[in-house]
């Protein structure tokens, strides 16, 4: 289950940016978001109604306390700023990992100070290697303009073509 748990989260993540990229440039935000979370609210329901055997349903939605609500408004604000950003023009390729490496960086004082997290020195390197790659990714090269890199793009994301 642990493997399988981070796979599902990996394959449900690259459809997630890929679905959301393909949104209609044209399409309300509001529309979408609303298209989004009838699907996963059916989608939730059916997962509900098929692991609630032991429990009547009730009291599972009962039981599920002040995080699940926080967790609706992040997710709402999570989907409209990737909307924003594939919108802004940010590509596939570089809108997840850099906001990704911003999500751990910030992460890791709340992991270790409010949840007992611990950092070792494999995970803090870890986690340098990932901050190394995303400035190489976003940084402004000094290549001359005759040769090397592209020229210095005005965002964090990769120069187009």
């Amino acid at each position: 289950m642990y493997y399988a748990a981070i796979a599902l989260t990996i394959v449900a993540n690259v459809a997630y940016h890929v679905f959301q990229k393909s949104i209609r440039a044209d399409a309300s935000p509001a529309a979408s978001l609303v298209i989004t979370y009838a699907v996963a609210l059916v989608c939730s329901l059916v997962l509900l109604v098929s692991s609630s055997a032991a429990r009547p349903i009730g009291n599972a939605l009962w039981q599920t306390g002040w995080a699940s609500y926080g967790l609706g408004l992040a997710i709402v604000g999570l989907e409209l700023g990737f909307l924003w950003a594939y919108r802004a023009g940010w590509d596939l390729a570089m809108a997840a990992p850099y906001a990704n490496v911003a999500v751990a960086v910030v992460l890791l004082p709340l992991g270790i100070f409010v949840f007992g997290d611990s950092l070792t020195p494999r995970k803090f390197a870890g986690l340098a290697l990932a901050v190394a790659a995303i400035l190489l990714m976003t940084g402004r090269p000094e290549a001359s303009k005759t040769g090397g890199d592209a020229a210095p793009s005005s965002s964090p994301q990769s120069p187009s073509p």
